[in-house]
């Protein structure tokens, strides 16, 4: 993300939604897997394998109409488990083909129970049909377009707005969307465009995420759009969208796949067959990662489309395993879009930059009192944009040059389609030299006061 700153009768009422008698407890998948920030994001009980959503959208009305099949693998005995989910009514769920019950709990809980425990190990299809009024989160997942139109985005949540999921950034799944409209108006989405035609006066589309994705990565995104396609010279196909305000972006967007094979220099192969992006003209703080194509705000420029391209390689392809791991996302996407893009592109004295900004902020306590490493449920969109960057440029000055730049390469390429910790990339890089980096990464990741002197000026830094 980028800131701006009877069997008849029980078939019958479990298709209504009654909720039969409750389960065992010991039964009962945990409504929450625990992150320290979002404790009730995620389910337990399951693991997804591949969801397969389908929507039609109304733009006059804001009706949203949908039936998402979830596949997965039963992880314990299940009598009762929940997905996340907040958008339209439900209408009716089935598990393996049987009617299920359910019930809303909470502002993000599906609740469901079906007609018989279900096995560890057993495959599990979970079909969901849902419908009504889209509300307008205004950046918090489905968000209305001046036009009409209306698009998903929101981070850590977005996707249980339009579609109930196992939303946690540990259960990966591939993901396709099918998606219609009126003929007159056009969608985007993430992956792989595989269908796109005109029938009874409505557009079809199919969009194929082939690589695991998490629920906040996925999008949709219906207005007017008009298209730029392009083509990288190893033959990633490249198709990004333009609202009707959208269009002065276009030129930026037309150096995406110069800003890949920078990328990829630093960070390895791009991790998806697909690339993109997708900017709407709706008023937003931010911009977002989504996978394979980005959603740019109206304001977004080239350092904006620089940083979420990193976020493809440090945050989607690799993710945090809990939202307190943010840094890996945020602070090697300002690292490269601030840091390294300058220096290397524009020839920016970015040593200089570097220097300048801790004169600026050495006495400035609110620059400093919320630590990177966990920065806190409700502050983990703040120190890791403006002061991640200085903390990745002191450790390159520190291990110097080639042990960082392999180090890091190597560790997001060991976790594709996977996860990392903090935890993890601090042991990883200690891994990757003799020289004892604790204190260093204590002081710039745990601290919440300016490291010492040796720590700020490590190498060439040196006043």
């Amino acid at each position: 993300m980028r800131w701006s700153i009877g069997c008849c009768v029980a078939v019958a009422v479990l298709a209504l939604g009654v909720p039969p008698a409750a389960a065992d407890s010991t039964l009962i998948g945990a409504p929450g897997l625990g992150d320290p920030y979002y404790p009730l994001d995620g389910n337990g009980g399951y693991d997804v394998t591949h969801y397969d959503v389908s929507i039609a959208y109304e733009p006059g009305d804001h009706h949203l109409r949908g039936t998402a099949r979830i596949d997965g693998r039963v992880t314990q005995p299940l009598a009762q488990f929940n997905l996340d989910y907040s958008g339209p009514e439900v209408r009716m769920v089935t598990v393996n083909g049987q009617p299920a019950g359910f019930t809303r709990d909470d502002a993000h809980e599906l609740v469901i129970t079906p007609l018989l425990p279900l096995p560890p190990g057993l495959p599990m299809r979970i079909i969901v049909d849902y419908a009504g009024t889209a509300p307008d989160t205004e950046g918090e997942g489905w968000t209305h377009a001046p036009s009409g139109g209306a698009f998903a985005v929101g981070e850590p949540h977005s996707a249980s707005t339009w579609y109930p999921l196992n939303d946690t950034p540990v259960d990966k799944a591939t993901f396709t969307l099918h998606a219609n409209v009126p003929a007159d108006w056009e969608v985007m989405s993430t992956g792989d465009r595989t269908e796109h035609v005109v029938r009874d006066g409505r557009l079809h589309t199919t969009w194929e995420t082939r690589q695991p994705t998490i629920g906040y990565l996925t999008t949709v995104a219906v207005d007017h759009f008009t298209f730029l396609e392009q083509r990288r010279a190893n033959g990633t196909s490249v198709l990004s969208a333009f609202a009707p305000e959208s269009e002065d972006n276009r030129e930026d967007e037309q150096r995406l796949p110069e800003i890949l094979d920078f990328l990829e220099k630093l960070y390895g192969p791009y991790p998806f067959d697909v690339a993109g992006g997708i900017y709407v003209d709706t008023k937003l703080p931010f911009s977002l990662e989504t996978q394979t194509r980005p959603i740019y705000a109206p304001w977004a420029d080239l350092n904006t489309v620089v940083h979420e391209l990193a976020h493809q390689w440090w945050g989607d392809t690799m993710s945090v395993r809990q939202w307190s791991d943010i840094c890996l996302n945020e602070c090697f996407a300002s690292y490269t879009a601030d840091y390294l893009w300058p220096e290397r592109i524009d020839n920016a004295d970015v040593d200089t930059e570097y220097r300048e900004t801790i004169a600026k902020y050495l006495w400035e306590t609110e620059f400093w009192n919320i630590a990177l490493a966990a920065p806190g449920a409700g502050d983990e969109f703040t120190s890791v944009y403006y002061r991640g960057p200085l903390f990745l440029h002191a450790l390159r000055k520190l291990i110097g040059e080639d042990v960082f730049f392999t180090a890091i390469r190597d560790f997001v390429n060991a976790h594709r389609d996977g996860h990392a910790s903090m935890p993890e990339f601090r042991a990883f890089l200690q891994s990757r030299t003799s020289m004892p980096l604790g204190e260093f990464l204590a002081e710039w990741l745990d601290g919440t006061r300016p490291p010492r002197d040796a720590f700020l000026y490590p190498g060439t830094l040196r006043r």
